[in-house]
């Protein structure tokens, strides 16, 4: 798969060549806040750029769709575990961000606190989820190899053959029912590979009330990467 470039005279289109596309194609990526223009491999970039003109008006309305950015900066409103914090920059205090009340309290140059931010978000999801993941696991008696928090765009959580988990830290934005749910749903993964309904039932008794949780998931989860 080649690499993907912005598309000349669309800023918000990027261009991506895919050996496994059929056809043109062009879809929003609400992760990145932006469209993608799908071309197979021996289509011509022309052919990308007219297939773009003819869809001007409905990329115009997706694009305007979207959720605006919400950078990590002082005052700053933020979504943790179905209650909002909001980010106060103390330049004085102790540089780590911490929970005082309803604030997210942060220190240090005014320039860090976005990475700062971000880690405390990051610490906080691989905790939660790993006590998620654990407590879950320990219900099926199984058990995962390793557990990392990362930001993947196109999934909230995964888990390999040899029984990696692999969650995105933005869960930790969510609801804590929606949280527990994708921990629910990769440990599940562990004894059932597939999406047969044999895995759905192993996700029902690890999580009876899971259907509400993957429910906001789709309904709301590109909210979750407006975020930072």
């Amino acid at each position: 798969m080649n690499p993907a470039t912005n598309l000349e005279g669309a800023p918000q289109v990027r261009v991506r060549r895919s050996a496994r596309a059929a056809r043109i194609r062009l879809r929003i990526d609400t992760a990145r806040g932006e469209a993608e223009l799908v071309l197979p491999q021996a289509a011509a970039l022309a052919d990308g750029e007219r297939f773009v003109a003819r869809n001007r008006a409905w990329l115009a309305r997706h694009l305007a769709a979207l959720p605006s950015r919400r950078p990590f900066a002082d005052g700053a409103r933020v979504p943790f575990q179905g209650r909002e914090l909001v980010i106060a920059h103390r330049p004085d205090g102790p540089r780590a961000a911490r929970i005082d009340g309803g604030a997210l309290v942060v220190g240090g140059p005014a320039g860090q606190i976005s990475a700062r931010v971000r880690a405390w978000f990051g610490a906080a999801a691989h905790e939660a989820l790993r006590e998620a993941a654990t407590r879950h696991a320990a219900a099926l008696g199984a058990g995962f190899a390793t557990l990392r928090v990362g930001d993947p765009k196109t999934r909230w959580g995964s888990c390999s053959a040899r029984g990696a988990l692999s969650f995105s830290w933005r869960l930790i934005l969510a609801p804590t029912s929606v949280l527990d749910y994708v921990a629910a749903h990769e440990v599940a993964h562990l004894r059932e590979p597939n999406h047969r309904p044999a895995f759905w039932r192993l996700v029902e008794r690890l999580d009876p009330d899971y259907a509400e949780a993957r429910a906001w998931l789709k309904r709301r989860g590109a909210e979750l990467h407006r975020y930072g």
